[in-house]
């Protein structure tokens, strides 16, 4: 199953050579992820990083489906 990823977040080049970059979605878990590393104690990051970032996407799935209402 294909995720909804947004599209291109920083889309580049020209009409003959466009480079898409990082998805949307990407870009979205990654600033989810920023916000709560911040605030959250690293050493229990330390022991299960995959969940952060599984938590990561699915804020940026919500965060996407948001921006379609």
């Amino acid at each position: 199953m294909s995720k909804q990823d947004g599209g291109p977040a920083f889309p580049e080049g020209n009409f003959e050579h466009k480079t898409s970059g990082m998805t949307l979605r990407d870009y979205f878990a990654a600033k989810a992820m920023q916000g709560m590393i911040g605030d959250f104690d690293f050493n229990t990051f330390a022991q299960d990083p995959l969940r952060v970032a599984r938590w990561s996407y699915e804020a940026a799935d919500a965060m996407l489906k948001a921006r379609q209402e």
